[in-house]
């Protein structure tokens, strides 16, 4: 199967659809993505379609409702989870401005102060 993300005019993925392998020509990434975006046309689908991949092989990681397309490095990244947060370049992710601990705590991020806040139940 072969995945598929429509992109509107500002690269939000909008929404992602399957098609056959044999809709792509049975052909590998990046060959696939012409041969792919035809067929889409041809069913009359309109708008721009980018391959994305299920196991994360290309474009960094699999396209999900509203992640932006960047045409630079040629991912799908998600959206910034918080102004500090800071772009890893190699894995496109989103990293916090200081590494969450590792004590087997469980953490979440608080903006207001920068730091890592062990959550605890009520």
């Amino acid at each position: 199967m072969a995945h598929f993300a429509q992109i509107d005019e500002n690269n939000i993925v909008k929404q992602v659809i399957v098609i056959t392998n044999e809709d792509c020509g049975n052909l590998e990434f990046p060959e696939s993505e012409i041969v792919g975006q035809n067929f889409i046309s041809s069913i009359g689908l309109t708008g721009t379609w980018k391959q994305t991949s299920y196991n994360s092989n290309f474009r960094k990681r699999y396209a999900g409702l509203d992640d932006t397309y960047d045409e630079t490095r040629d991912a799908f990244l998600p959206s910034k989870p918080f102004s500090s947060w800071v772009l890893n370049e190699e894995t496109c992710l989103w990293e916090a401005p200081i590494e969450r601990p590792s004590d087997g705590k469980v953490y979440t991020w608080n903006e207001d102060v920068q730091s890592w806040v062990e959550y605890v139940e009520e």
